[in-house]
């Protein structure tokens, strides 16, 4: 009779002294010496509901494959036993390992699942991103540059943050961030479009449209390590975001070579100053009407997700918030109705 393959198990739910095989990821692998000498190495496995602790003697069976093999931010399959040590917290005793296949994705194995992300189903945001653009921009041949910027973004648009740490910093993120500032935009084009029906010519919806959709596919190009690791590379310390945004619309306007040259240039010109200002990091000022729809969209969407998740978060009593780290301030936790006073039971005359 074969074997049959154990099930595949959740970190963050087992119970103590029971043993399984989980998919965790390796968030530090620290080297230390005892007293007398001998090394060791201090490795924290997690997934999204647990961090626990494996120890790696030096005269155990593990030392050597982690010392020369075992990566931090690398995701492995382990099968071992859970402890929980009433001094230590949780620990792990190791009876297998080895780093995450794709294969693995048959058994649930999902990056997603062990770093913050986004609560959106990412396949199902970007394939409504890519039907905004397919049926809101009008002009045939800006219609298929977008279309092919979201085709070369996809697999790193899915997984990043739209900041490493300030607005939408987690996985996700930047596709969740584009796809609400497009749904913004479009509501505000066509609000100041029929406000201003005398404009001539009109504001032009197609580049909006385009522009928001267009405006962060740089962070794609500036930030490397997808999931786990996030960082700039060095295109993104050299460049930034921006940039690197009509970057990508530059070389694919020229690659397709069908789209009308003044229409590229609006383009360019709206991702390049959507921030408006020099200090927030606009290499220009904006001198098209167009540029306002999506710098205000993009700053409310980015600030208002920054102050819903400080307010998530909080745990502090009373009416403001613990000071966050990064907006540099407290939050009001907002008004409250009080409960209207209970009626009095005349029965009890």
């Amino acid at each position: 009779m074969p074997k049959t393959k154990p099930p595949v198990l959740r970190l963050g739910e087992l119970t103590p002294g029971q043993s399984g095989d989980f998919f965790a990821l390796l968030a530090e692998r620290t080297a230390a010496a005892r007293k007398d000498g001998k090394p060791y190495f201090i490795c924290k496995f997690q997934d999204a509901l647990r961090q626990a602790t494996l120890m790696v003697w030096s005269d155990g069976p593990w030392f050597a494959a982690c010392q020369a093999d075992w990566v931090e931010g690398t995701f492995y399959k382990l099968r071992a036993q859970y402890e929980e040590h009433p001094t230590y917290g949780p620990q792990l005793d190791l009876e297998a390992i080895r780093a995450v296949t794709d294969d693995d994705k048959s058994d649930g194995f999902d990056p997603l699942n062990f770093v913050p992300h986004s609560a959106f189903d990412v396949e199902a945001m970007y394939q409504e991103l890519w039907m905004l653009a397919e049926t809101m921009i009008q002009d045939v041949p800006l219609r298929r540059l977008v279309l092919t910027l979201l085709t070369r973004t996809a697999k790193k648009l899915k997984v990043l943050p739209a900041s490493p740490r300030h607005f939408y910093p987690f996985a996700g993120g930047l596709l969740e961030h584009i796809l609400s500032v497009t749904h913004s935009c479009m509501h505000l084009v066509d609000k100041y479009r029929a406000h201003y029906p005398d404009m001539d010519p009109p504001l032009n919806r197609d580049v909006v449209v385009a522009a928001a959709i267009c405006h962060d596919l740089g962070r794609t190009v500036e930030l490397e390590g997808e999931i786990v690791r996030v960082r700039k590379s060095v295109d993104g310390e050299f460049f930034g975001h921006i940039q690197l945004s009509r970057d990508l619309v530059r070389d694919a306007a020229r690659d397709l070579g069908d789209v009308d040259p003044d229409l590229v240039r609006l383009l360019e010109h709206v991702v390049l100053t959507h921030l408006t200002l020099p200090e927030w990091g606009s290499p220009r000022l904006p001198l098209a009407p167009e540029v306002l729809i999506l710098h205000h969209a993009d700053d409310l969407d980015a600030k208002l997700e920054m102050y819903v998740r400080c307010l998530s978060k909080d745990t502090q009593s009373g009416n403001f918030t613990a000071r966050d780290p990064v907006l540099g301030k407290s939050l009001y936790k907002g008004y409250r109705p009080k409960e209207p006073p209970a009626a009095e039971d005349a029965s009890a005359e």
